[in-house]
Parts: C-alpha cells; sequence; structure tokens
C-alpha cells in the first residue's frame, strides 16, 4: 500500500497512474476526506490503512513575495502537512521497511526575495524529511515547475525550458520506492533545469 497526500492535482494523477502501472496499490484522499492540516484526521487515515509500504507527500501551492497571510498559508500547506503525515505513518513506515518522499522546489536552495515565503516553508519540508531519514528512508525530488500535457497542449509554442513534466518526477518516484533505490536516504534528487 502507498499513500499518496495531493493526489488530486496534476502531479498526483501522474503518480497514481504510474504507481498503479506497476502494480501498487495506492491510498489518495482528497482534502475534503483527509484534512493535512488536522494531525488527528491524518492519522485516522494511517490507522486506517494496513500494510503501509511509502508514503508520497505531494501537497503543493504556490503564494509569491513575504506577505505575512501567505507565509502563513505557505507554512501550513508546505511544512504542517508533511509534519502530520509523516508522523501519522512513522511507525507504519518503520515496521515495513517504508520510504518517504516529498516533491520540493528548486528554490528551497536557491531562493529568490520575490518567493521568499514560498523558498523558506519548502527549504523547512526539506530539512524535516532529512531528519526523518534518521528513522526511515526519506528522499526528496526537487523541480523549478512542473509541466503537465495539458499545458503543453494549452500552449503549444511554449517551450518550458526550466519545467520538469510531470510524467517524469512520477517515475522519479517510483524509481525512488523501488529496490534499486534502497541505498538512497537522506538525498536530494535535483530534477530541474
Amino acid at each position: 500500500m502507498i499513500a499518496i497526500t495531493g493526489g488530486g492535482g496534476a502531479l498526483g494523477q501522474a503518480v497514481i497512474a504510474r504507481l498503479e502501472r506497476d502494480g501498487a496499490t495506492v491510498s489518495a484522499p482528497r482534502s475534503s476526506e483527509v484534512d493535512l492540516l488536522d494531525a488527528q484526521q491524518t492519522q485516522q487515515w494511517a490507522d486506517s490503512l494496513t500494510g503501509v509500504t511509502a508514503l508520497v507527500h505531494l501537497v503543493g501551492g504556490w503564494k509569491g513575495g513575504v506577505d505575512p497571510a501567505d507565509t502563513e498559508w505557505l507554512q501550513k500547506q508546505l511544512l504542517t502537512t508533511v509534519q502530520n503525515a509523516s508522523r501519522a505513518f512513522l511507525e507504519p513506515l518503520k515496521a515495513n521497511n517504508g520510504r518517504f518522499v516529498i516533491v520540493s522546489s528548486k528554490q528551497a536552495l536557491e531562493p529568490t526575495w520575490s518567493n521568499a515565503a514560498y523558498a523558506a516553508a519548502k527549504a523547512a519540508a526539506e530539512a524535516w524529511t532529512f531528519a526523518l531519514a534518521d528513522e526511515i528512508t526519506a528522499n526528496v525530488i526537487a523541480v523549478n515547475a512542473i509541466v503537465t500535457p495539458e499545458m503543453r497542449a494549452a500552449k503549444p509554442d511554449a517551450k518550458f525550458a526550466t519545467f520538469t513534466d510531470a510524467a517524469h518526477i512520477a517515475d522519479a518516484i517510483a524509481f525512488l520506492l523501488s529496490p534499486a533505490a534502497e541505498k538512497m536516504n537522506g538525498q536530494r534528487l535535483a530534477l530541474h533545469g
């Protein structure tokens, strides 16, 4: 069983399709079903599953700048959800030699003032993940921006040069969950230009 947070978005759908194609069973509730900002609801979701071998955290969101309200929203969206989900699934993942993966941003290590609040939240989520690597296998995939087939179809002349294809991110996640990546822990896989 692979638990996925943020599965309702375009990246989540690509990841679910990729993992199911590999034969995985996936649990990816919508935010209306499990509020990841609520630690108790998150724990109830974790407790309802058996045999969890991986948690893939895809909850995202972006707001630029340094506005205090945006900063608070980003901290909740990008950090609190990571904390609640990883705490809820920690024991099952430990019991099953499980893995944890988050998708982060190039901005976490290369922040700009126009993205300061976002970069700070992503950096905090990465730090949490690397600390979690003391307990279980936990890795980060860093991208600049995500492009989907729908985006390419809507803008056929756009280059999307600094974007990473959602399918490639899904492939990287599948790799990190595979036996081939069993030695990778506490690593940051950069998939950005």
